[in-house]
């Protein structure tokens, strides 16, 4: 059984930053690319960022861009997601999750459908 636990959230002023970490279980999970998705109250769910299992692709949508990395440790099976120059806008729910795959083809890494493995979320505030 694969599970995937979130920490590091917490509550900001705008212009900081924050560390998010997702540990995986199970001794394989280093196969597998691995994205970061948010929800926030009254929207769908959004891509944030996605990694393929090795770590030297990574992809990040238009409105994290050059405000989020994301970056993994296959030795300890975690999976970061730094963010800095935070607005009020990304308080949300971060959830981690598991690509089905090592790497997305087609490049459809904002697809939900591509990930089968979800984390329990990590709330982030942030203040104006």
């Amino acid at each position: 059984q694969v599970q995937l636990v979130e920490s590091g959230g917490g509550s900001v002023q705008a212009g900081g930053s924050l560390r998010l970490s997702c540990a995986a279980s199970g001794r394989t999970s280093s196969n597998y690319a691995m994205g970061w998705f948010r929800l926030a109250p009254g929207k769908d769910r959004e891509f944030v960022a996605a990694i393929s299992s090795s770590g030297i692709r990574t992809f990040y949508a238009d409105s994290v861009e050059g405000r989020v990395t994301i970056s993994r440790d296959n030795a300890k099976n975690t999976v970061y997601l730094q963010l800095n120059s935070l607005k009020p806008e990304d308080t949300a729910v971060y959830y981690c999750a598991r690509a089905r795959t090592s790497y997305i083809l087609g490049g459809n890494w904002a697809d939900s459908d591509n990930y089968d493995y979800w984390g329990q979320g990590a709330q982030v505030t942030v203040s104006s």
